[in-house]
């Protein structure tokens, strides 16, 4: 198996290929599906981040809103207050690659800004495609993840995988993403 390199934010990369790469997942909310908002504090999330890295993470996903069924949608600025402390504190502590699990393109450039590697668009691009610029212009690495939310699906999971991850490529190299700052994500969760 050959080996691809991601290029990522901060003149940083990763090697893909056949050794598995673990994305530590670390939501910042009250309501995570996860962890029932225990790592809601920027400390605790810290000290959580942590214990990911100890564990194997190569790559911490901060996200700052739920995405769990029957969630409650927050505004922009809330998600940032959670997300931005703890993205800069990882950064600081270069720890680990940092994720922002995000589809706002503003919490996707500021989350960058404060030294996030990777932006982990949950929409695919499709809710806000400005996101594709902040990964254009900043260099971020960029998930793009398959998603059945709130529109019309084919019957064939397979097939309506292909039609979205089309349609954001679609939207990602309009903007300019570089195929080497892309990786996709079926969206199975």
């Amino acid at each position: 198996m050959t080996t691809r390199r991601w290029q990522l934010a901060h003149g940083r990369y990763l090697d893909l290929g056949p050794k598995a790469v673990v994305v530590g997942i670390l939501n910042v909310t009250p309501d995570s599906f996860s962890d029932g908002g225990l790592f809601i504090a920027p400390e605790k999330a810290l000290e959580q981040a942590r214990r990911i890295v100890e564990e194997g993470a190569a790559v911490i996903d901060v996200g700052g809103e739920s995405t769990r069924p029957g969630f409650a949608p927050i505004t922009a600025e809330e998600e940032q207050g959670r997300v931005l402390p703890v993205i800069a504190a990882l950064a600081a502590s270069g720890e680990a690659l940092i994720s922002v699990d995000t589809y706002r393109e503003d919490t996707a450039r500021r989350a960058v800004a404060a030294g996030a590697h990777i932006v982990n668009d949950v929409w695919g691009l499709q809710r806000e495609p400005g996101i594709a610029r902040v990964a254009a212009e900043t260099g971020a690495g960029l998930i793009i993840m398959h998603t059945g939310r709130e529109r019309q699906k084919l019957p064939d999971v397979i097939e309506d995988q292909f039609l979205f991850l089309r349609k954001s490529l679609e939207i990602a190299r309009a903007a300019n993403v570089a195929d080497s700052q892309i990786v996709l994500d079926a969206g199975f969760g």
